[in-house]
């Protein structure tokens, strides 16, 4: 496919094929950096409308040590909040979804607040003395959504508003009519794995080792399979089945039974679709079955790997098989995947580990890596500063940065 609707950047021809250095991914500082830098202040996908239908329906998002709530409230709105007590800082909700009827009250001293955050009462009020309700609701997180999918931020930061940053999507997730999906309740697929977020996201940006390490997918699609970098650290992955019939169990049975999907246009009808949020989110999408996956990092030698599955309202029987025939070509590649990141997470603690060299095949690999250096110069080093001095010279080589930009 040729005519694909997205403002392709080309690879340039002396590009620098190194990557991050080795340090960035074993440092504590580093992560308190990225944790203040990067993953409070953007964009984190939570969901789809279609997790909280009913008012009190909400999710959670724990994140690097904020709690995140959404709800819908009584007026059918859905909001965002920290989900602690303005009290003493208990969980006002426990767990990964759910629904209160009517109102949260927290778990530790009773205190109750409407689905809309506010506070509806503290239990014994009058041992407060003259206290405003007003100013005792849940704080507010910022929220967006964007054709049907939830999106929240802990801070403000450089990202604009989700509809402006994923603007070259619009038309692809118009097309899949995404605000009609329906959730799959599957049990949690997530891991948590013994790796750096990024050594995960590193394996994901780039369809190079496509031919050698998925044998599913490369029987599947591997023959037209292309990553294509737009701009903002977005990226479009699509890789199209149909041409041959398969050979492994699961690909032969899929392509045989996927339905025609006529609604979507040419470069989607037989496609695989991955679409990127920097920096650490992907939505999958096929025909007939709809996810995001994301890395949530713990430590610097930990990460959550999660995500969740959508299929399409009044699904047919050849899109319910198709759909689960997906979902096993989908398992196998995540569990290889995952085993390449242990792999190559353990090899930048080797003294023999000298650093990428990345084909043009892996440019998206640069471009995650640049996007992260220009928001974290310190990254920039070949050699690990000390772990206290991270933070210090981090603040200095971004003046310089911005110092340089100004005319």
């Amino acid at each position: 496919m040729n005519d694909l609707p997205f403002d392709i950047l080309p690879v340039p021809s002396d590009w620098d094929r190194r990557g991050l250095p080795a340090w960035t991914y074993h440092s504590e500082a580093m992560l308190a950096l990225e944790r203040s830098e990067i993953f409070l202040k953007h964009w984190q996908v939570v969901g789809h409308s279609s997790d909280i239908p009913a008012p009190g329906d909400w999710l959670s998002f724990d994140m690097l040590g904020e709690r995140g709530l959404v709800m819908r409230g009584q007026d059918g709105v859905i909001r965002a909040f920290h989900n602690l007590c303005r009290h003493r800082g208990a969980r006002v909700v426990d767990g990964v979804q759910g629904n209160c009827k009517g109102a949260m009250v927290c778990p530790f001293h009773g205190w109750v607040y409407n689905t809309d955050g506010s506070l509806r009462g503290a239990a014994v009020p009058t041992s407060f003395g003259e206290m405003d309700r007003r100013q005792f609701g849940l704080k507010p997180v910022e929220i967006e959504v964007f054709h049907g999918f939830l999106f929240l931020r802990f801070q403000p930061g450089p990202q604009p508003a989700v509809r402006e940053l994923l603007a070259p999507y619009d038309a692809d997730f118009a097309a899949y009519e995404l605000e009609e999906v329906l959730p799959v309740h599957l049990p949690d697929w997530g891991t948590t794995l013994p790796v750096n977020w990024k050594s995960v996201r590193d394996v994901d940006n780039e369809g190079y080792h496509v031919a050698m390490a998925h044998p599913g997918l490369q029987d599947l699609y591997g023959r037209s399979y292309r990553d294509h970098s737009l701009k903002d650290g977005l990226a479009v992955s699509l890789g199209y089945f149909g041409d041959a019939p398969g050979r492994l169990w699961s690909v032969k049975r899929y392509v045989n039974l996927a339905p025609a999907a006529p609604h979507l246009p040419p470069h989607l009808q037989k496609a695989w679709s991955y679409y990127a949020l920097w920096p650490n989110a992907v939505f999958a999408f096929t025909p007939e079955a709809i996810q995001f996956y994301q890395e949530i990092p713990i430590s610097p030698h930990e990460t959550r790997v999660t995500g969740r599955l959508y299929r399409r309202p009044n699904e047919s029987r050849a899109q319910r098989a198709a759909r689960y025939l997906a979902y096993r070509i989908d398992r196998e590649t995540s569990a290889e995947d995952q085993q390449l990141s242990i792999w190559s997470n353990e090899s930048m603690k080797s003294q023999a580990f000298e650093g990428f060299h990345l084909s043009d095949l892996e440019y998206g690999v640069r471009r995650h890596h640049d996007e992260l250096r220009r928001l974290l110069p310190v990254m920039q080093l070949p050699v690990a500063p000390k772990d206290g001095e991270i933070a210090a010279i981090n603040a200095e080589l971004l003046g310089r940065c911005q110092s340089l930009a100004q005319p």
